[in-house]
């Protein structure tokens, strides 16, 4: 496969990348360390006790700062001292049931949060680039067999979803009012379900059944027939790497909306996903479906990623169930006390390599 990634032109540029102790933003800070840019992040601590950023060791080959995207002050200050070319804004509270236990948190982190981060942009010179992560449940929810495409509205039943429908109408709206005069394009992202190594989030569905699994427990699955765009992690971040670059060299044509979702057929049940874990951790791996009621989660969620395709060139690399093994290779390598920085970056190589 043609190179999507292009090491060359990350080799130097100073990247503000927000949410960088999360599971995504630490494989997006070892992968763009390795390429050789110069990497600013601010973030909260991380979410977890055990967590990617801390047992990746993500912090030595960067710029590491802590803060909450809700504060615009110690936001703006913290971009104006890393000066960047780019902005890769990943912070947020990514969880649907959270939401609804917090929902002021969720929309005031998801919304103004982005508000901040792109009003921090108005307030610093010299950015060429930003991408702002949005998320497949940006979209109104029809219950549709098909994918979503750019076009179509945006919406959200539950608080995370419907924050994420407000993220794009904030950055649709920054886009149109200040950043297109000022010369800074910005477009926004949204992926499907990731999995990979080094997530331990609660309530998402690789972690919880990984612990269980390591337990000798059962997994308790909330919708085992739900049908969700699941791929590996660096499938994204591919999408937003190359996608900051055209951005860069390019300018105002790309910025817009973009989908990185996997393959149609990768669009699996829940159910699919536990069978096959299952089946490659061994014979003591069980679950069972939990019989309370649970609250509001789409049932079909899938992603039309065919502008990717065609002006980007941005194609998956791993299939479902290469992603899967790969998350559970990473998985044991840590269990037998690995590495795991080595592992990642291992990981990233692989998976820049593979056609």
């Amino acid at each position: 496969m043609e190179e999507l990634v292009n090491r060359r032109f990350w080799a130097g540029k100073r990247v503000f990348l927000t949410g960088h102790t999360g599971f995504k933003g630490s494989w997006l800070s070892l992968w763009l360390q390795a390429m050789g840019a110069e990497v600013w992040g601010f973030a909260l601590p991380p979410g977890t006790p055990i967590n990617l950023f801390e047992v990746g060791s993500v912090a030595q080959g960067m710029h590491s700062r802590l803060g909450d995207i809700r504060d615009l002050e110690a936001l703006s200050q913290a971009m104006n001292q890393a000066r960047p070319d780019v902005v890769l804004h990943l912070a947020a509270q990514a969880l649907v049931p959270l939401s609804y236990e917090q929902p002021l948190d969720t929309f005031a982190t998801n919304v103004m949060g982005t508000a901040n981060v792109l009003e921090a942009v108005r307030r610093t010179p010299g950015v060429r680039a930003v991408v702002a992560i949005s998320s497949d449940k940006c979209y109104e929810n029809q219950e549709w067999v098909w994918g979503y495409r750019e076009t179509d509205p945006m919406g959200g039943y539950d608080p995370y979803s419907a924050s994420k429908g407000c993220t794009e109408l904030v950055v649709a709206s920054y886009r149109r009012s200040f950043l297109n005069a000022a010369n800074v394009p910005v477009a926004s992202a949204r992926a499907g379900n990731v999995i990979g190594g080094g997530d331990w989030t609660p309530t998402r569905l690789v972690p919880d059944v990984l612990a269980a699994f390591s337990a000798q427990q059962a997994v308790t699955l909330r919708q085992p027939g739900a049908i969700r765009p699941w791929q590996h992690v660096l499938e994204p971040l591919s999408g937003y790497l190359a996608l900051a670059q055209r951005l860069h060299e390019q300018g105002m044509a790309w910025a817009e909306g973009w989908n990185f979702g996997p393959h149609e057929s990768d669009a699996r049940t829940v159910g699919w996903v536990v069978q096959e874990l299952a089946r490659r951790w061994g014979p003591d791996a069980r679950w069972q479906t939990e019989t309370q009621a649970q609250p509001h989660e789409a049932h079909t969620l899938k992603l039309d990623c065919s502008k990717a395709h065609s002006r980007l060139g941005w194609q998956p690399r791993w299939r479902a169930d290469t992603a899967l093994q790969h998350t559970l290779d990473w998985h044991r390598a840590w269990q037998a006390g690995a590495d795991m920085r080595q592992q990642t970056l291992d990981q990233i190589t692989e998976f820049e390599s593979a056609a």
